[in-house]
């Protein structure tokens, strides 16, 4: 699909729109330094990979409409964690969380699924996709924002059979969890959703199935309780 002149016009004011938003999240986001590395010194766990698994048709069909988006781009995997980039994924997950509204693809395109670029309403990945948006354009390494199919083995009345989207986000502290049902930002191994699998860093077009690789003392204590939440600043 190629876009008109006018979609691009429209998609450009979208984007300034979004960022004006979050450049305002991002003033009222802060985390204060003595939680923020509590949480850093969580244990390091990074999600183990088994064997190669096939793309969704959501994301193939995407792909077709967005090639660009969808490009390998070298650089870093992963990102080092530190306080402040630790803020701007609790904006990011927070900005994009408050403005969407949950919308199945049933209501808004008359299909079962489609990947997309929300505007005010959208389902499970296309808040994952405008999150990795926003952070690749803010300076985040696409190898280090990665889609991810799981397993909610508590969903939502109306919300299918638990397949659920989430972003993990590769740091040096481990993979982190960016979810439109949480405000909080979790270490993969904080939730409790079973991980089913997910893009490569070197490629987003090619998946890899996914194992829980959880040390069995943390596994015993996950999903709950679940971590103290970090003392964000309202101002």
């Amino acid at each position: 699909m190629i876009a008109s002149p006018r979609d691009h016009r429209a998609e450009a004011v979208l984007t300034a729109a979004w960022w004006l938003a979050l450049a305002v999240a991002a003033m009222l986001v802060g985390l204060k330094p003595e939680p923020a590395r509590a949480f850093l010194a969580r244990p390091i766990l990074f999600l183990g990979v088994t064997s190669a698994a096939p793309a969704p048709p959501g994301w193939t069909r995407f792909c077709a409409e967005q090639p660009t988006d969808c490009k390998p781009v070298p650089g870093a995997a992963e990102r080092v964690l530190t306080p402040d980039l630790l803020a701007e994924l609790f904006a990011v997950n927070a900005e994009v969380n408050t403005r969407v509204r949950w919308t199945s693809d049933r209501e808004l395109y008359g299909e079962d699924e489609r990947w997309t670029y929300p505007l005010d309403r959208g389902d499970c990945e296309d808040f994952v996709l405008l999150k990795r948006r926003l952070l690749i354009a803010a300076g985040w390494p696409a190898g280090a924002l990665l889609i991810t199919v799981v397993h909610d083995p508590a969903p939502a009345p109306g919300s299918g059979d638990g397949t659920h989207a989430v972003l993990t986000v590769r740091t040096d502290r481990g993979d982190l969890v960016l979810d439109n049902q949480t405000p909080e930002v979790l270490f993969w191994h904080e939730t409790a959703y079973r991980f089913v699998k997910r893009q490569t860093s070197e490629d987003p077009n090619v998946w890899v199935a996914l194992t829980d690789s959880r040390a069995p003392t943390l596994a015993a204590h996950t999903p709950y309780p679940l971590p103290p939440k970090l003392d964000l600043a309202s101002r």
